[in-house]
């Protein structure tokens, strides 16, 4: 079982942040990364939308044999999570909080600003982490309409991406936060353009290498956990619009050569969505 893959998913690209956080952190592991692109973003979908589609994705990764998974999207994390855990009770399922526990060890001004959609801010998990860290902190929730889309086109630099980063940033800045926390994994691809406007007195927090930690210390628990480098398979991928695209994606945001296989959605006989091969 221990060789067996690991499955991520996320509403597009995004999670490739935290894809890129595993590879490091576990290199012996094989991974199974799927990208519901046919619905990105799932920031401004309904919850019961959201859902399904993750329901759906975890079902295709569970017939594929993955030994864990890693919803590697603040939104379907907000969303979702629970709901897959009573359906997979056995499988290890890792979700996403946004990092406001580390952000408030951190800040000094007693301001931390959250980037996030509105369905994370929404979401039960999102509350619930801010009530039980935050209470004695001044917490600014930045709405980042648009900015996943930014990053699944590609477009990460030059004045126009900048300009609508200040947008969400300055609010922030104007309210005294130190310490910003990205709670959305398409954030990361812009740290450093977002270091670069804030300064360097101002804390950007990246969940992506926390997760991964928390993923192997899981697996070890677990007794599931790959050792042997020369076992991991080549790293595979999914999406469910198109490939060629993905694929320029891959090799844009994170070095990657692969071909990636076309899913489609489906309604099941029990009128549940579900993957195939496209």
């Amino acid at each position: 079982m221990s060789g067996a893959p690991i499955g991520l998913f996320d509403s597009g690209v995004g999670g490739l942040s935290i894809w890129r956080q595993v590879v490091h952190a576990l290199p012996s592991e094989s991974l199974l990364y799927v990208a519901d692109q046919a619905n990105v973003p799932y920031g401004h979908r309904s919850a019961d939308e959201i859902q399904a589609n993750s329901l759906g994705i975890a079902d295709y990764l569970v017939a594929q044999g993955c030994k864990a998974i890693v919803v590697a999207c603040n939104t379907a994390s907000a969303v979702a999570l629970e709901p897959l855990r009573q359906r997979f009770p056995q499988l290890p399922i890792l979700g996403l909080e946004p990092a406001v526990k580390p952000a408030v060890q951190l800040t000094r001004s007693g301001v931390v600003g959250v980037m996030a959609t509105p369905a994370t801010f929404q979401g039960q998990l999102y509350r619930a982490t801010v009530g039980r860290y935050a209470t004695a902190v001044q917490v600014v929730e930045q709405v980042c309409v648009g900015l996943a889309e930014l990053v699944e086109q590609g477009d990460l630099e030059g004045p126009d991406c900048d300009a609508r980063l200040m947008g969400y940033l300055q609010p922030m800045l104007d309210a005294g936060a130190d310490t910003i926390v990205l709670g959305c994994t398409h954030y990361p691809f812009v740290i450093e353009s977002i270091r670069r406007l804030v300064g360097p007195a101002m804390a950007v927090l990246d969940p992506a290498p926390a997760v991964a930690r928390h993923l192997a210390d899981v697996l070890r628990q677990a007794g599931l956990l790959a050792t042997d480098p020369a076992g991991a398979l080549a790293p595979r991928f999914a999406t469910t619009a198109d490939s060629l695209a993905f694929n320029r994606a891959l090799s844009r945001l994170v070095g990657v050569s692969s071909a990636s296989q076309a899913l489609i959605w489906q309604l099941g006989p029990d009128q549940t969505r579900c993957l195939t091969p496209a």
